[in-house]
C-alpha cells in the first residue's frame, strides 16, 4: 500500500532567497507498506522545475501499488515525486532485510560529515547579524544575486571572519555581473559559486574565466544532462529533489567523478526525513549542505543529530 500526505513544519525564521521568501517548508510524505513493514520517504516540490504539490501528489498516485525501484526509474521522470518514492522503497528494503540501506547499496557505514549552514538573503546589517550568531560553524552558504551583493557579503566576512564562504546566486547574476563579481569574491575569501547564470543562459561560463570554482545546482538534474556541463562547471550539486531519489543520484555521483568533477550534495528546505539519505551521498563530497532541519523550528520524530555543524547519520527509527 502507498499512503502520500503532505505536511508542513514551521521554520526558525523567515527564509529568502533571489526567487522569494518562504516560512514553512511543505513536504510531501511517501509511506509504503509490505508485508508489515512500512517504509518512509519525503520530497519537496520545486516551482522553478514546474512541480507542484498537487501535480507530485498526482504522480504518485497515478503509481500501481507494487512498483519496485527498477520500474520507478523509468515509470517516473527525475523530480520530487519519484524521489519521495525511491527513498520509501529503499527504506523498505533495509527494513525488511533487517538491514541498513548503505548496506544494500554496497557502501561502508557512513560517518558524520561536515554541513554547510546557510544564510538567506536579507539587507547587510541583516546578514552581519545572522553571520555572526552563526561565526563559530566552519562554512556558511550565502544566499546572494541580486545587482548589489557586494556589500552583504563584505556584513557576511566582518559578522563570521574565519568561515569558508560559499556564494549562492540561484541564477541571479548576469554574465557581467558576475565576471565582475568573481575576482571580487575570490579576495573574499570565498572558496566556491553556486549557479551564477540562469540555467537557460551558462553557455557564457565556458568563455570566461573562473578564478575560483563553479558549482552546478539548477543547471543539473540527472546523468542527461551531465556532458552538457563540461567547460561550464566544477562542481555539481545534487540534491535527490532533482535527481529523483538516491538510485540516480548514487549513479550520478559515480559518472560525475569519472568526467572530473567535484561533488556537492545540497538539499530543498525540509526535515530529516529528506535529509537522512543524502548523508549516504554525502560520503567523501567536498561539500555538503544538508541543513534543512537547522532552518526548522520544528522536525520529524527520531531526527537527524547535528553538533553543530557535524551530521550524523540517520538512526534507523528515521530511516534506512
Amino acid at each position: 500500500m502507498i499512503t502520500v500526505t503532505t505536511e508542513r513544519f514551521r521554520l526558525a525564521q523567515v527564509f529568502t532567497i533571489s526567487r522569494g521568501s518562504k516560512t514553512e517548508a511543505q513536504v510531501v510524505t511517501v509511506r509504503i507498506t509490505r508485508g508489515g513493514v512500512t517504509g518512509s520517504g519525503e520530497c519537496v516540490p520545486y516551482a522553478r522545475y514546474g512541480e507542484s504539490i498537487d501535480s507530485v501528489l498526482a504522480q504518485i498516485r497515478a503509481l500501481p501499488e507494487a512498483i519496485t525501484r527498477k520500474d520507478l526509474q523509468d515509470a517516473l521522470p527525475p523530480g520530487a515525486a519519484r524521489n519521495a518514492v525511491d527513498c520509501a522503497l529503499w527504506d523498505l528494503e533495509a527494513k525488511a532485510a533487517n538491514t541498513r540501506a548503505w548496506t544494500l547499496a554496497g557502501l561502508p557505514e557512513p560517518a558524520p560529515v561536515t554541513t554547510a549552514f546557510t544564510l538567506s538573503l536579507a539587507a547587510p546589517d541583516q546578514m552581519e547579524a545572522a553571520a555572526r550568531a552563526a561565526q563559530n560553524r566552519p562554512v556558511l552558504k550565502i544566499k546572494l544575486g541580486t545587482p548589489d551583493d557586494m556589500p552583504r557579503l563584505e556584513a557576511v566576512r566582518r559578522g563570521a571572519p574565519n568561515a569558508r564562504l560559499i556564494i549562492d546566486a540561484n541564477e541571479g547574476w548576469t554574465a557581467d555581473v558576475y565576471r565582475d563579481l568573481a575576482p571580487r569574491l575570490v579576495n573574499m575569501g570565498v572558496v566556491l559559486v553556486e549557479q551564477p547564470l540562469p540555467a537557460g543562459q551558462d553557455q557564457a561560463l565556458a568563455d570566461m574565466a573562473r578564478p575560483l570554482p563553479v558549482c552546478a545546482d539548477e543547471s543539473c538534474h540527472d546523468r542527461a544532462g551531465l556532458h552538457e556541463l563540461q567547460g561550464r562547471y566544477d562542481v555539481i550539486n545534487i540534491k535527490l529533489d532533482k535527481t529523483g531519489g538516491l538510485t540516480e543520484a548514487l549513479a550520478l555521483r559515480d559518472a560525475a567523478v569519472k568526467q572530473g568533477f567535484g561533488i556537492m550534495v545540497g538539499c530543498m528546505v525540509g526535515t530529516s526525513l529528506g535529509m537522512a539519505p543524502a548523508v549516504m551521498l554525502a560520503q567523501g563530497a567536498a561539500h555538503v549542505d544538508l541543513d534543512g532541519p537547522l532552518l526548522l523550528a520544528e522536525d520529524r520524530p527520531h531526527p537527524l543529530h547535528y553538533d553543530l555543524s557535524q551530521l550524523h547519520p540517520p538512526t534507523r527509527a528515521l530511516w534506512g
